[in-house]
């Protein structure tokens, strides 16, 4: 999965950005409680010698997750013990084309909604990258067709999400990269509506380090389409909160 996590940077030349982004906010990082490798107490020490203000949780759950009142009830103690401002948030996955997503039994206890596309949603279900990269050898799907089905799914995800809590959205498009289709097969139009969704819902575009997503050229659109975006690591160790390289360069 490790060397699925990048996707190639287009070397796209960005126009100047309308607002900076805020690089002492990390909105997306991870805990041993699922994906991380590290308890809440380490990475939010992280964070704070990294400099940061403020740290979203954001890890992966599912319709089988237990954890997260200990989860939430350890994020609550730790901002007793840091000035950061720290919020309780979960990674949740698109599973159906229709934008259905894996919810947890009870969504209480967030306090946001990180919306993922990391497999293709399929009638059947959903796709690995392995799987979608045999059908597109087999002529089963097109590119196109492919980043139309990511895209939709992604739009009818946010609008659900959304009536249940504040939501971001998680490495946009970099399924396509795993898969490897260049997101020129992303036209304007299909971005307009993405960007037009997110604006709608009041959904925050996380730019990933860890995933190198979305692209330089994507990045540009979302901002001339007036999409609020904010930086995210993606961090499943502590080390990498609030360290910063793909994100200096976009």
């Amino acid at each position: 999965m490790g060397a699925e996590r990048e996707s190639v940077m287009d070397g796209t030349i960005l126009a100047a950005p309308a607002a900076a982004l805020d690089l002492r906010t990390d909105a997306h990082v991870h805990t041993g409680f699922a994906a991380g490798r590290d308890s809440v107490g380490v990475v939010v020490s992280a964070a704070d010698r990294a400099g940061l203000a403020a740290l979203t949780f954001a890890d992966q759950v599912g319709p089988d997750t237990t954890w997260l009142p200990a989860y939430a009830d350890a994020v609550r103690r730790a901002r007793q013990r840091t000035e950061l401002s720290l919020r309780v948030a979960a990674e949740v996955e698109v599973v159906q084309p229709d934008g259905w997503l894996a919810w947890p039994a009870d969504l209480g206890h967030l306090e946001a909604v990180s919306v993922a596309v990391s497999r293709l949603p399929l009638p059947e279900g959903p796709a690995g990258a392995r799987e979608v990269r045999a059908m597109l050898a087999a002529g089963r799907l097109v590119p196109d067709q492919v980043a139309e089905i990511v895209v939709s799914a992604t739009i009818k995800g946010l609008e659900r999400a959304s009536r249940y809590a504040p939501t971001q959205l998680a490495r946009p498009l970099s399924l396509l990269g795993q898969v490897g289709i260049d997101d020129a097969a992303v036209t304007p139009e299909i971005l307009c509506a993405l960007a037009s969704a997110c604006r709608g819902t009041g959904t925050v575009v996380e730019i990933s380090e860890a995933w190198r997503s979305p692209s330089p050229r994507v990045v540009a659109m979302l901002r001339e389409a007036e999409v609020a975006l904010v930086a995210a690591s993606d961090a499943r160790y502590a080390a990498e909160v609030g360290n910063w390289q793909y994100l200096r360069r976009v």
